[in-house]
């Protein structure tokens, strides 16, 4: 039997975790409740149970799991393993999970942001197969980001590096929870979208999503096909600013290929095609030069298996 790595991402509402041989293929993944408001000694307990659970389902002797990798959507410390804060699991004090980890399974742990082990994912084993200079966009609730260059993670000196959510599109835009205004999650995320098409209704504007007792980004881009202006400009307001951004990221960082993942890119060639004009038009020649616009393939894989290859990639 080769080595084995497991990947666990951890969410606010649930956890999944893969078992990935070194190809990042999964052998064999499992989803379990977080369970948050438990407290963070309690759900460190279950991923080390669950851990070792699926080590047992997949008949692999815990010597051989080679590490564990976890993602985590807080405010970390990677270099020294530590969550510094996640609001999402209510954890506001310092946990030093990777040596909590470490000292129970007794083999190597790594941590890192969920965005960047999504992002590490797809270059991995996903979209990004094939190019060593990706930059990841994770349309969902927020807007999350990773950078992989040299076939590596960027994390800048705090680990800040890859959140394109918080470049600022508009300086006079709406408040954003960072505290900042008009950054790029307040206009191209899911939330982002819904707010501008419920502004838009309550300004009296005709629109078809008026009769639409939940908007979301599903029936703002069915509307949009339809012709509906308020959807039509909500898409493309969405679209433009997510191309500004892109467009910036070309001049300074000039990636091979841009992969664009969560919920909002379950619209695909609605998304995707009047993304790439936008982005052609924003965007001096030489930095778009050779540059690929592409979905995500992993869909939720992207998390753990990303998280499995903090150890199971290694460096080049």
């Amino acid at each position: 039997m080769g080595k084995r790595w497991i990947g666990i991402d951890l969410g606010g509402t649930s956890m999944k975790l893969g078992m990935v041989d070194h190809k990042g293929k999964t052998l064999m993944e499992m989803e379990k409740p977080t369970l948050a408001e438990e407290g963070a000694d309690s759900v460190i307990g279950r991923i080390i149970s669950h851990a070792r659970e699926l080590a047992e389902a997949t008949e692999t002797r815990w010597e051989d799991v080679a590490g564990v990798g976890v993602g985590l959507p807080g405010f970390l410390d990677i270099k020294n393993g530590v969550v510094k804060h996640m609001t999402n699991l209510g954890w506001n004090d310092e946990v030093p999970i990777r040596a909590r980890l470490e000292e129970a399974w007794g083999i190597p742990v790594k941590i890192d942001n969920d965005a960047n082990v999504a992002a590490l994912g797809e270059a991995w084993c996903g979209a990004g197969v094939g190019v060593d200079d990706v930059v990841c966009i994770t349309l969902g609730t927020g807007v999350g980001g990773g950078l992989i260059f040299d076939g590596q993670l960027i994390h800048g000196q705090y680990g800040f590096a890859g959140e394109v959510g918080h470049m600022t599109i508009d300086p006079q835009g709406h408040p954003c929870n960072c505290g900042m205004r008009g950054c790029l999650e307040t206009i191209s995320s899911a939330t982002g979208m819904v707010r501008l098409a419920k502004e838009a209704i309550a300004s009296g504007r005709k629109t078809v999503l008026a009769d639409v007792p939940s908007i979301n980004t599903k029936e703002i881009f069915a509307a949009a096909a339809a012709q509906d202006e308020v959807a039509l400009h909500v898409k493309e307001k969405a679209i433009d600013a997510l191309a500004q951004a892109m467009s910036t990221l070309s001049v300074l960082l000039n990636p091979a290929r841009f992969i664009i993942g969560g919920g909002v890119s379950h619209a695909g060639d609605a998304l995707i095609q009047p993304l790439r004009e936008a982005y052609a038009k924003r965007t001096q020649r030489n930095a778009r030069q050779g540059v690929e616009i592409v979905l995500a393939q992993l869909g939720n894989r992207a998390g753990y298996i990303g998280a499995a290859g903090l150890l199971a990639r290694g460096k080049k």
